[in-house]
């Protein structure tokens, strides 16, 4: 059997204390994820998060740090994702923007918030992300060499 790994980026956007997620169809419901997916064909990983971001909330964003690199192997397929997770800043939004076909919405959470649904999350590593960035978890851009 041929294993890989699916390459996956996502960004952790703070604002006043609340944090930007998608509303998305998964499984048969309706989860909250930070904006993220999969790595494309001749892209960075920089590059990936911005688009990302941007086709899933219609937020611009500035990439600032690095917050981490999780492994992750969702039960429910077996499947493992290796997600690069970064940290970014809001620049600019723009709500008559289409959002990717998966995403029913956005909204911003505190923490709290977010903590008090882990039935709606996509994954453990939505609270985890944020939980790092609280921690003050990060690393400069300059870590990821692509």
């Amino acid at each position: 059997m041929d294993w890989q790994p699916h390459i996956t980026v996502a960004t952790v956007i703070e604002d006043q204390g609340r944090f930007l997620f998608v509303e998305e169809f998964k499984a048969g419901r309706m989860v909250l994820n930070q904006p993220a997916g999969h790595l494309e064909a001749n892209e960075s990983l920089r590059q990936a998060a911005l688009r990302e971001t941007l086709e899933e909330t219609g937020w611009e964003v500035e990439l600032t740090a690095l917050l981490g690199i999780y492994l992750y192997t969702a039960p429910s397929n077996g499947v493992t994702y290796q997600r690069i997770c970064f940290i970014a800043r809001p620049v600019r939004h723009d709500p008559e923007r289409e959002l990717d076909s998966d995403i029913s919405g956005i909204t911003w959470l505190t923490r709290d918030e977010l903590a008090a649904q882990p039935e709606r999350w996509r994954s453990e590593l939505v609270l985890q992300c944020v939980d790092d960035y609280l921690a003050g978890i990060s690393g400069p851009l300059e870590l990821v060499r692509d």
